[in-house]
């Protein structure tokens, strides 16, 4: 019998180091002193019931690890809902995981991106429409961008339209899998349209042959490029002055 998908191991292997449990969020800080810049990392939900606590799968812990190699403070922040109805309760989670983060003497605090998996993607709503000054940009890995069909959604949490409202939406790096579910791949399409149409800068990498959860499902050089690709991404819009 295989692995579920929370022991299956990250595509890459980075240098493990110290982790700390504050409550409902991890931090992964990095061997470099002052303050650092962060990736606050919302996982997938909603997640099945029996699912571990996602800041102990392989997965993010990877991710953990990937951005505090690069000299980022990495959060993961642990968000719980049951059903897409029950959204604004991670939402709130999330909010005051960031809140957390930049109240670190560690980290900058105006310099945080938000880095979204999955299901997670539907939070991205609230970021779009009002971006706060300190936030560098967005990322978001097969991410779910609109409801899928027969999900009851407060408008909320339907990115495609906060993205169609947003007057001055933050820079989005988007990791697109080439073997998307056919239903979430409509809405990636149509997100990246209207960033297109607006002139909403967002930078697409793709994995033609990555499935959703590529990053753990996938063991290929695509998929590591990918990763590899998003991280550098996303420290570059951390580091950019």
């Amino acid at each position: 019998m295989g692995n579920s998908f929370w022991e299956t191991q990250f595509v890459l292997s980075p240098p493990t180091g110290p982790v700390e449990r504050h409550d409902q969020v991890d931090l992964y800080p990095p061997v470099r002193r002052g303050r650092r810049p962060a990736v606050v990392v919302a996982h997938g939900i909603p997640l099945p019931p029996d699912a571990p606590d996602p800041r102990d799968w392989l997965l993010y812990r990877g991710y953990g690890a990937l951005l505090a190699e690069q000299g980022t403070v990495a959060a993961l922040a642990r968000l719980t809902v049951d059903a897409p109805a029950g959204l604004p309760e991670p939402a709130a989670q999330l909010a005051k995981a960031v809140d957390l983060v930049r109240a670190d003497p560690r980290v900058d605090p105006d310099r945080v991106i938000l880095w979204f998996f999955s299901g997670s993607g539907l939070l991205l709503g609230d970021w779009l429409r009002d971006p706060p000054p300190w936030l560098r940009g967005l990322a978001a890995t097969y991410p779910l961008l609109a409801p899928l069909p027969g999900w009851d959604v407060d408008p909320r949490f339907r990115p495609l339209e906060a993205l169609a409202e947003a007057e001055h939406a933050p820079p989005l790096v988007l990791t697109r899998a080439g073997q998307e579910r056919p239903e979430i791949a409509a809405g990636t399409e149509a997100f990246i349209a209207e960033a297109a149409r607006r002139g909403t800068p967002v930078q697409v990498i793709d994995v033609p042959d990555g499935r959703h959860g590529f990053d753990a499902l996938d063991h290929t050089d695509q998929s590591r490029a990918a990763v590899r690709a998003a991280r550098d991404a996303v420290v570059a819009l951390l580091t950019t002055p």
